[in-house]
């Protein structure tokens, strides 16, 4: 065996566990990492200025790739920077290994500054958490924190590394990685119950989730939903490419209104339910979104998520696409002739009132609003998703300027878009700038709100940093417009107290020069798309202000 530093053998063990980029922040306890860096220059280091911009850009290069990823934040404060991010980590299960640097052993113990107990702050939001404290533990740990974070239920991990520990020296062995084969199939006997359900069905109805993105099962889901012609929603929280949205069966997206979700429901007989938790809602309502005696069939390896609300008829813990693959042909010989043609009869139906039809309507409806000013937030997205790019890769955080994303945006595949999910504003930005760096060969487009984009600016310097092709079309309707909806819905008043942009107003185009960006500020309508376009069109990283009605 070959003698090593801590903080050599720690890179190679991420290097080895898959990693091709570090994201971080570094401070003095990290020094040691940054003097390794030197000895692995195939390990791209990618330096955010603030630790929630660091796991977000983490978290936003996982998502766009499905691949384990790696961040390393300065002892207590960064870590309790990074705490509102790691919660999205925790949101969207993202396999991630988040390291800290820690004091040296012993030191801790005199309480120096910046010191405290980095495994008891981050247990609550990871799978697993613990200290390194022996040299000789380091590659059986990383191992172990790599297997845990990318096995299903997967998500983020977190490794204390103590300075003396980075900085030893001893012969390690390194061992290998293992990687956990967690697409199982349900056994027959499952199987052939769960056919015989949904054949027993009059109108059923299916809602995907992000366990279709995680286990790559879109082309498997849509051959489920034509081999028996049930219509498809998309979960309430429509954070990724669930399913694909020009498909004759996909209706669309379920609203988080409880009695909008419950009318919707209430056509039908059966919820199918594939890698969702189906009906996790945002705010209180007394109306319970599922239908009084509906039944629940449903399948996926998240099995906190199953029967978790609701009781389920029939609860599988598989992996979705093997489930898809195996039940799609059981269907399809189980029923036969009578089932194509029933099949094709919903399909049939489907046609009036699917997505595409939806779309065809809404797109007429928003253009009435062409010539608005302030421009007209749905008018902004509309032209924007039509401006994309081919092979574009569009991340979105804008609230209230975005609601119809999944009614304007086509799913093509699986990392195509990428959403907030968590709730936690910021993400957007740092995701976007994880998304091209998983991507280099295709443009990204962050259509973010600017609420959301103060909380994590610093972003916008990492990507002219690296160059990345990132446009970011930034909505500025001068303040928290969410809130102030909510405070006019819920409590029917209209004193916006601390929640406007004003006195000064924000100067996102100046901002956004001192990062290093190109710039362009819109409030004329009539050059919008020009200006989209050419923007698209140009290399480089950019920002376009837009200015949009932010009245309520």
């Amino acid at each position: 065996m070959a003698r090593i530093s801590g903080r050599s053998a720690f890179l190679a063990l991420l290097q080895d566990e898959g990693i091709t980029h570090l994201f971080g922040n570094p401070g003095t306890t990290e020094l040691p990492i940054m003097h390794a860096l030197a000895e692995h220059p195939s390990l791209t280091y990618v330096m955010a200025m603030q630790e929630s911009v660091v796991v977000s850009m983490a978290d936003g290069f996982s998502r766009a790739s499905g691949q384990l990823v790696a961040a390393n934040v300065h002892v207590a404060p960064g870590l309790g920077n990074a705490m509102g991010a790691l919660f999205g980590a925790k949101f969207t299960r993202t396999p991630m290994i988040l390291t800290a640097g820690q004091q040296e052993q012993g030191h801790g113990l005199r309480e120096p500054l910046l010191y405290d107990s980095l495994v008891r702050m981050a247990e609550p939001l990871v799978k697993w958490a613990i200290e390194v404290t022996r040299l000789e533990d380091l590659p059986r740990i990383v191992r172990r924190a790599a297997k845990i974070a990318r096995t299903p239920p997967m998500g983020p991990v977190f490794i204390s590394l103590p300075g003396d520990i980075l900085n030893a020296e001893a012969e390690l062995d390194l061992g290998a990685r293992t990687d956990i084969d967690s697409a199982v199939r349900p056994n027959d006997n499952a199987l052939m119950r769960l056919a015989q359900r949904i054949l027993a069905a009059k109108r059923p109805v299916m809602i995907v989730g992000d366990e279709i993105v995680s286990s790559n099962a879109l082309a498997e889901a849509a051959e489920f939903a034509q081999t028996i012609g049930c219509p498809v929603l998309q979960q309430t929280i429509p954070f990724g490419a669930h399913f694909p949205s020009e498909h004759p069966c996909f209706i669309g997206a379920l609203s988080r209104s409880q009695p909008k979700v419950r009318q919707v429901l209430s056509a039908y007989d059966l919820l199918i339910a594939f890698g969702t938790d189906p009906l996790r809602m945002s705010v209180d309502s007394p109306v319970d979104p599922l239908p009084d005696g509906m039944p629940i069939v449903q399948v996926g390896l998240i099995d906190w998520d199953i029967g978790k609300n609701y009781p389920v008829e029939i609860a599988i813990r598989a992996d979705v696409r093997e489930t898809f693959s195996a039940l799609t042909s059981l269907l399809q010989e189980a029923g036969g002739a009578t089932l194509a043609d029933t099949a094709a009869r919903r399909i049939e139906a489907i046609k009036t009132d699917n997505w595409s039809a939806r779309r065809r309507a809404l797109v007429q409806t928003i253009e009435a609003k062409a010539a608005q000013t302030p421009i007209d937030p749905d008018w902004l997205l509309l032209k924007t998703v039509e401006a994309l790019p081919e092979n574009a890769i569009f991340v979105e955080e804008a609230l209230t300027a975005a609601p119809l994303v999944p009614a304007l945006l086509p799913y093509r595949d699986r990392h195509g878009f990428h959403g907030l999910a968590s709730g936690g504003i910021g993400w957007g930005l740092p995701g976007a700038v994880g998304a091209s760096l998983a991507n280099p060969d295709r443009p990204v487009v962050c259509f973010t709100g600017d609420g959301s984009a103060m909380y994590t600016i610093q972003a916008l310097w990492t990507a002219a940093h690296h160059r990345l092709p990132v446009n970011v079309v930034l909505i500025n309707n001068g303040g928290y417009r969410i809130i102030k909806q909510r405070l006019l819905s819920f409590h029917g008043s209209r004193e916006f107290v601390g929640m406007d942009f004003t006195d000064p107003s924000v100067d996102f185009v100046g901002l956004a020069r001192s990062l290093g960006l190109e710039a362009i500020r819109v409030s004329d309508p009539a050059t919008l798309v020009q200006t989209l376009q050419s923007a698209f069109a140009r290399p480089g990283t950019k920002l376009i202000e837009v200015m949009v009605e932010g009245s309520v």
